[in-house]
């Protein structure tokens, strides 16, 4: 079955979707590093994969905590549809 035009999954959308600046997430993981040594470089890449790995995880969890609400037959995402999901995950008892 071939799908309407124009429609895409949500992971092309995503890949178009403007990316976040790198500036104000490289000084916040500079800011939570200052807490355990100072001094501390990063490379340019290092920053990019943890910007990487952070967007992939939340976008993840996004989706998880999505479900909780559409389960029970809302639209909105509240703060217990997230300790659901994290919980749900194991991440959080």
């Amino acid at each position: 079955m071939a799908k309407p035009p124009g429609s895409s999954s949500p992971l092309r959308l995503l890949a178009r979707a403007p990316r976040p600046p790198a500036l104000p997430f490289q000084r916040l993981v500079r800011e939570i590093a200052q807490d355990f040594k100072t001094d501390l470089r990063f490379q340019s890449s290092a920053v990019m994969a943890l910007q990487e790995a952070s967007e992939a995880y939340l976008v993840g969890l996004f989706e998880d905590t999505n479900l909780c609400p559409i389960h029970s037959k809302r639209v909105t995402i509240m703060p217990k549809d997230i300790q659901l999901a994290r919980r749900i995950r194991g991440e959080r008892a």
